[in-house]
């Protein structure tokens, strides 16, 4: 009947097998990967580089929408030369509704992008033309800028293009 006074014995000394959980992790890491190719992008960026000439030659469309943001936060709609609606950063209404009434305008007489002419598989509002410029000046700041973005999309622009230089005094 000997008892042992040192206490300690050949025990069970609890370890956690980490192998099911690294297995588990590996799994996820491939799944991952196969599917983050798939992942859809929501912006692409293009930055087109300056030319000089490019820009003497250039001619601007009498179709040509542009949204301009003045230093005062006042945001006018041209078409070609015309300026056809006034707002402000604030109360983007008036130039949306008077855009969305251009697109509307735009497909209710037929004109569509260039080369979309004879595209009659393709169902109106993809070939008429919603490509929209803002101009805005370099040190605006974003969230300003975006609440005119947010607007013109609203009204149905598709792509909205940004001009970068800053505006003229």
């Amino acid at each position: 009947m000997g008892m042992s006074a040192s206490g300690g014995g050949g025990g069970a000394a609890p370890n956690i097998n980490v192998t099911p959980l690294i297995d588990i992790l590996l799994v996820l890491l491939i799944i991952f990967m196969v599917i983050t190719p798939l992942k859809p992008t929501r912006f692409k960026t293009l930055v087109p580089e300056k030319s000089e000439e490019m820009s003497a030659q250039a001619k601007q469309s009498p179709r040509t929408l542009i949204v301009a943001i003045d230093k005062d936060l006042k945001v006018t709609l041209t078409r070609g030369q015309n300026q056809i609606a006034e707002g402000s950063v604030n109360d983007t209404g008036p130039v949306a509704t008077i855009l969305a009434q251009e697109f509307k305008a735009r497909r209710e007489q037929g004109i569509w992008k260039e080369g979309m002419e004879s595209a009659l598989d393709k169902p109106p509002d993809e070939r008429i033309e919603k490509t929209v410029f803002l101009k805005a000046p370099q040190s605006f700041k974003y969230g300003e800028v975006v609440k005119v973005i947010d607007a013109v999309k609203g009204a149905g622009a598709s792509p909205v293009g940004l001009q970068t230089e800053a505006l003229e005094p």
